[in-house]
């Protein structure tokens, strides 16, 4: 009776036990201009989420997450590499184009000089450690799809990809990775069924050109949005946070379809933040304190973290998360440690270090980048985080008249009330702080 009820107990235990054949999958999915609090979940009042809401129900999803830098080209490379822009060097979003001319027929032509600029940056990317050449050790096949701006995919370590990165072909930030989602799901999908087929670990990025410019949703979706005394830019925008929704879900259900989804941990993050204008003017990026910016508007996102059975789901609305996590995150999950500039990061699932977590930090730049071989000609301010308190540190050597700009974001998420002058103290310890990330990441 004893020996049955022992083995009772074993069955039971290899049975329910949460127990891996291997190294986990891993599926990143990139929201690419996205407000922060753009999400049911978040409280939105009108925008629908329901698959990244479910995500969310089953994550570790921190509400206070932060891209040390809100503008795309650098926050991707962040996100791949664990490394802050001023460390991967990847700034901004191309080479500053000569004065009078125009980048983008510079790069469809293949003007010598332009060309060698922009290979300059895309090398960037070949000097740092990224997820893909790393997991590669670890026997993963990895998937590029979506935004993409280092050239041919296989650059930054992937073993398949869409983007070929010719810039006489279109390339720039993802040319045929664009399709995905907004075209179709298959290529990911195809992906891993092949992968799961050979049994070997993948690494997935999902990066779609969504919630991104155009804003052309699909019809019904547009009409659902669509409302008397709602400008039409604000439901096309509405509209899209939708559609990008379903696309996630298509690509969650697919894993739980193919019984995956215990096996696979899936992070979330946005590249940047975006704030919608009524009306959206011929080249605009967005509304003000948005994208490009170092404010709430531009940096914060939601961050989530899934493995079933692995992570304790919970949602967190105190600590702050980074993009700077990520990587670490993933490759601890993985069994590999972090490689190049020792990456700042913490992993996510780690309670006692993120709780000794004193600040999180950040840096603007320019749109275009002044001088590859020096990144500092390009920056604007650095921020930091501490607690509720955030300042905004302008970089006087760039912009000698800025003044410091400070925010208990806690009560002001919009950041409407400059608290610098009344906290002098604050100022002084938060720029104290910056100083030190900085001198410590170069």
């Amino acid at each position: 009776m004893l020996l049955r009820t022992f083995l009772t107990a074993v069955v039971s235990l290899l049975c329910f036990a949460p127990v891996l054949a291997g190294p986990p999958n891993v599926v990143m999915i990139v929201s690419d201009d996205q407000g922060w609090g753009d999400y049911s979940f978040m409280g939105h009042e009108a925008i629908r989420t329901p698959h990244l809401d479910r995500l969310a129900s089953q994550s570790l999803t921190f509400t206070r997450g932060y891209v040390p830098t809100s503008l795309c080209r650098p926050s991707l490379a962040t996100i791949i590499t664990g490394l802050y822009p001023h460390q991967h060097r990847i700034t901004g979003n191309d080479p500053r184009p000569p004065a009078g001319l125009n980048g983008y027929k510079l790069r469809r032509e293949g003007d010598p000089q332009y060309t060698a600029q922009l290979e300059k940056l895309i090398a960037n990317i070949e000097r740092v450690p990224t997820l893909p050449r790393l997991l590669a050790e670890k026997g993963y096949v990895s998937l590029q799809t979506g935004k993409w701006w280092e050239g041919h995919f296989s650059r930054g370590g992937f073993t398949h990809g869409m983007t070929h990165g010719d810039p006489k072909l279109g390339g720039r930030h993802g040319d045929e990775g664009l399709k995905i989602g907004r075209d179709s799901m298959e290529p990911i999908f195809d992906f891993i069924d092949s992968a799961a087929a050979e049994g070997k670990p993948f690494f997935v990025w999902y990066a779609p050109f969504l919630p991104h410019l155009p804003h052309n949703p699909p019809q019904r979706l547009l009409d659902k949005y669509t409302s008397t005394g709602r400008p039409e830019a604000i439901a096309r925008y509405y509209a899209m946070c939708e559609w990008f929704d379903e696309t996630c879900g298509q690509l969650l259900d697919h894993l739980d379809t193919k019984g995956l989804s215990r096996d696979t941990i899936v992070l979330y993050i946005a590249d940047n933040g975006w704030t919608q204008p009524p009306v959206i003017q011929d080249g605009a990026v967005g509304g003000p304190r948005g994208k490009r910016t170092p404010y709430e508007g531009g940096a914060r996102t939601p961050i989530m973290v899934r493995w079933p059975g692995q992570i304790e789901p919970g949602r967190d609305d105190r600590t702050l998360a980074s993009a700077i996590d990520l990587a670490p995150t993933v490759l601890a999950a993985c069994g590999l440690k972090a490689r190049g500039q020792s990456m700042p990061g913490l992993d996510l699932r780690d309670n006692e270090a993120l709780g000794k977590r004193q600040a999180i930090f950040g840096e603007a730049y320019t749109h275009d980048v002044q001088d590859l071989d020096n990144p500092s000609t390009s920056l604007l301010s650095r921020w930091c985080i501490e607690g509720d308190w955030k300042l905004i540190a302008p970089y006087r050597p760039n912009d000698p008249d800025a003044q410091p700009e400070l925010y208990d974001v806690a009560g002001d998420p919009a950041e409407q009330r400059n608290l610098a002058a009344s906290h002098p103290q604050v100022v002084e310890r938060l720029n104290a702080r910056i100083e030190k990330w900085w001198t410590a990441g170069r």
